[in-house]
């Protein structure tokens, strides 16, 4: 477990007793969701890349144009994917961006076997061979670093930090947590944003549901833990909101496509409901 500073110490803790709220002289945000049919040129392109060819099925929910868009994304900029996964939005990013850009991956530094949630084996060196399947060669340089490690020639050199249905995993596993939001703020310039798609759950449920086991977190929580971190929240948008997901399966949001975690059993059901109910937040980071 790391040594933390006693403000991030005793922030978590306040959030665990559900008592955490984000500071009332904060500005309150508008949603913001771009003009159907106003889409970068260099975005469509990308969109349409033929490396994207078995996710595209995954646009009518995802709304990647929309999402970069609202995230203020644009080539040749230096943009940090935290836990990018199986690619998905690599595959968008790195052809977008464009040779003047560079594509980061931020890799959470290895965890123990028995910890909860899926194991993190990835370095940096395996995640740019995957990296160069994903994209083929031309658009942006990609590399990779890991949160908790040395990366001084990188600090406060990123424009966009951004975390696509991945905070759960930080919040379920607490050693590599503050690692992990902490490198998000050093690689970001001063007036750099952070985007945040995350699996909504209910404002009432309980925090043991929200824990991130379940891969689901209030929206409360997740502002006043980034708050704690040294963001200020300055957008939201409904663009993923889902209202037929009740947020509340026994077997977490992998119950719901794409993951379909209990295969073939109410298969269909799932398929109507589509993905989950997430939350599209945009902070920039605090001086």
């Amino acid at each position: 477990m790391p040594v933390w500073s006693k403000f991030a110490a005793a922030a978590l803790v306040t959030m665990a007793a559900g008592t955490f709220a984000v500071p009332a002289c904060a500005a309150k945000p508008k949603a913001a969701v771009p003009a159907a049919g106003v889409v970068d040129p260099a975005l469509t392109a990308a969109l349409a890349d033929s490396h994207r060819d078995k996710d595209r099925a995954r646009d009518v929910y995802r709304h990647p144009a929309q999402m970069l868009s609202f995230m203020k994304i644009k080539p040749g900029m230096t943009v940090v994917e935290y836990y990018p996964g199986g690619g998905w939005f690599t595959r968008v990013l790195v052809p977008y961006l464009g040779d003047k850009g560079h594509y980061i991956g931020l890799i959470p530094p290895v965890t123990p076997a028995g910890a909860p949630g899926e194991a993190q084996t990835e370095t940096p060196a395996s995640f740019a061979e995957k990296a160069a399947k994903w994209t083929g060669s031309g658009g942006a340089p990609v590399s990779a670093i890991v949160a908790g490690g040395k990366f001084d020639d990188m600090k406060g050199k990123a424009d966009r930090v951004v975390i696509f249905r991945g905070l759960h995993n930080m919040w379920s596993y607490i050693p590599t947590l503050h690692a992990d939001l902490k490198a998000a703020r050093l690689l970001l310039k001063p007036d750099g944003l952070l985007g945040v798609e995350q699996h909504r759950a209910k404002p009432g449920a309980s925090a043991d549901y929200a824990d991130g086991t379940m891969g689901y977190m209030r929206e409360k929580d997740v502002i006043a833990l980034l708050d704690a971190m040294g963001f200020q929240l300055v957008g939201k948008s409904e663009m993923n909101a889902n209202p037929k997901d009740p947020a509340n399966w026994p077997d977490g949001v992998w119950t719901l496509p794409p993951a379909y975690t209990l295969g073939d059993k109410d298969r269909a059901r799932y398929a109507a409901i589509g993905e989950s109910d997430r939350m599209t937040l945009l902070f920039r980071k605090r001086p």
